[in-house]
């Protein structure tokens, strides 16, 4: 369909927005992709002053670590297939595949899956079939492009960055799991509520999100340093502390995030008209029925917004875990940090850029899934129905 002669943009309107995106994109995308770029190379290579010798890595080939034509055809195709099953086939698996009642479940176990069968095919399959064709390609399966993956090794086994992985999992599930359970039932009840207290709740929520979060903190920590001392006097010399403990700090983040969620769910079902509440009324639902079986499959896509939106702040939070988190139950954000609050050689600066670069992939991977829930559920949430 061509677009209407009055609406059609000017030259001039088009190319200073194509030269906006352009510059944006320079300016976002290019530290990501050349950090990405650095954690490849040895650490000559990664702070050479030459950027070619950056791309290329010289020493790095000349140590035999490389990729020849072959490896980087085929990787890019590997890559190219795999983010085309995710954004295409995989909801649509999703779709045909799970019940109306099953499909957070549905999702969660396609999520895993695929990124596990990528693991394996990308790290493990992949270098197999590699070798055995640049050995029998001449020319061609000569290195070309330097690249080792010796950081990402360092990292994730001697430094054991899958603790930190594995705190980072249990945080934000936790976060995500309590938000959209607390949030869909009150964001459903505000939404639902007439009076005028609904909405000095929301107010009085919008304000203690507003509060630097360093505020907060503040208010938490002396609590958790001494909470074994104030809970003495009910589990006696058993009582435990919250300092350190990710449990603990999960409750945190979701007083903080709530306030949000709230906000968030509380819009999504305002858009939803009252009629299918009571339609599933006059069926025989009672209030919690017709929420579960007509209103929330219709809220999906706002559930995976929100449920993103909290899962980013779990991820992402440098503050409160790291000071309420000991060193052996840190996330990945703070100990990336503590890469660098020591005196640090190249070797170690390159160990954290590749640490850095591993934990940029699980949010790749999200938004490639989840693209039309989240585009879906942002429309939703901007456009009252």
């Amino acid at each position: 369909m061509s677009t209407p002669k009055a609406m059609r943009q000017s030259l001039g309107l088009r190319l200073g927005s194509a030269g906006f995106l352009a510059f944006w994109c320079l300016i976002a995308a290019f530290p990501i992709f050349w950090i990405t770029v650095m954690s490849f190379k040895s650490p000559v290579d990664a702070f050479a002053t030459n950027p070619l010798e950056v791309i290329f890595g010289p020493r790095t080939r000349a140590g035999g670590d490389g990729l020849s034509i072959i490896d980087i055809v085929l990787g890019l195709l590997v890559l190219w297939w795999s983010g085309k099953f995710a954004m295409g086939r995989l909801p649509e698996m999703v779709a045909r595949f799970t019940q109306p009642g099953t499909v957070l479940l549905g999702w969660i176990i396609a999520v895993v899956g695929f990124a596990v069968a990528f693991i394996v095919l990308f790290f493990a399959i992949l270098p197999v079939v590699l070798s055995g064709l640049n050995a029998i390609a001449g020319p061609l399966g000569n290195p070309i492009l330097g690249l080792t993956t010796v950081h990402y090794q360092s990292v994730w086994v001697e430094n054991e960055f899958y603790r930190n992985f594995i705190n980072s999992l249990i945080v934000t599930t936790g976060v995500v799991t309590v938000s959209l359970t607390v949030g869909t039932l009150a964001g459903y009840g505000l939404a639902r509520s007439g009076s005028n207290l609904a909405f000095w709740l929301l107010i009085l929520a919008l304000i203690f999100r507003a509060l630097p979060h360093s505020v907060l903190v503040a208010g938490y920590l002396p609590v958790f340093i001494n909470s074994s001392e104030i809970l003495r006097p009910i589990f006696g010399d058993a009582a435990p502390t919250l300092y350190g403990q990710p449990y603990a700090v999960i409750a945190v983040l979701v007083a903080i995030n709530q306030p949000f969620t709230i906000w968030m769910l509380r819009s999504f079902f305002h858009n939803i008209p009252t009629e299918l509440d009571e339609a599933a009324r006059v069926d025989g639902c009672s209030h919690f029925q017709a929420f579960r079986r007509v209103i929330m499959p219709v809220m999906w896509p706002g559930v995976i917004t929100t449920g993103l939106f909290s899962f980013l702040l779990g991820y992402n939070d440098f503050l409160v875990t790291s000071l309420l988190l000991d060193a052996q139950n840190q996330t990945m954000v703070p100990a990336i940090a503590g890469y660098f609050n020591r005196e640090t050689t190249t070797t170690d600066q390159v160990e954290a850029i590749a640490a850095a670069v591993s934990i940029t992939a699980p949010l790749f991977l999200l938004v490639m899934v989840f693209q039309r829930q989240i585009v879906s559920g942002l429309t939703a949430g901007a456009v009252k129905g």
